[in-house]
């Protein structure tokens, strides 16, 4: 019985101290926990998890975009090697967006940072200018860390991300032939 007490006291311990590690990286003890987008492209599924807790602002707009459809038939205009892939604008060219800005929005943790499969608001290089276009990154870019919006992170299909970040590109890192997401949807 007493060695019995031991395991359940030291699971518990471990418990607590893991939760602890979870809540310090995320801010939230619950880090597996954040509505799920499904991204059907012509490449291949990604599922990305966003921080609707931690970015209410720039999660909730994104949530909001792929309710309404926004994103449905808009292609990854720009694609970067060993850097991150873009999508989002509805021309097509870098320039396009939903016709309203949303505020610049940071956790002042390590969610802030641009690691490999983290989605990020793409914006000019003025403050709260984001609106509807989104990176994911290819590989940690720690030279964007607060610089702009990461809100969640790719839980699948990542080998999706690679593919696209690997085709073709011509002029502006466009890619030659189109990479579309086909639906986007809550799921």
């Amino acid at each position: 019985m007493k060695k019995l007490w031991i395991i359940l006291i030291t699971v518990l311990i471990l418990s607590l101290i893991g939760g602890f590690v979870a809540f310090k990286l995320t801010g939230n003890m619950a880090s597996n926990s954040g509505t799920k987008i499904k991204l059907e492209t012509t490449k291949g599924d990604i599922v990305i998890q966003l921080y609707d807790q931690q970015m209410p602002i720039t999660a909730g707009n994104f949530k909001k975009l792929v309710s309404q459809g926004f994103y449905n038939g808009l292609t990854f205009h720009r694609v970067i090697s060993g850097f991150m892939i873009q999508g989002g604008d509805p021309e097509g060219t870098g320039a396009g967006g939903p016709g309203y800005t949303i505020k610049d929005e940071y956790t002042k943790t390590d969610l802030d940072k641009n690691l490999r499969g983290t989605i990020a608001m793409a914006k000019s290089s003025t403050p709260d200018s984001a609106g509807s276009q989104f990176f994911i990154n290819l590989v940690d870019n720690a030279f964007l860390n607060g610089g702009y919006s990461v809100f969640g992170k790719v839980v699948s299909g990542m080998d999706v991300v690679d593919a696209i970040g690997k085709v073709k590109t011509g002029a502006n890192d466009k890619p030659i032939e189109d990479v579309v997401i086909i639906k986007a949807s809550v799921i």
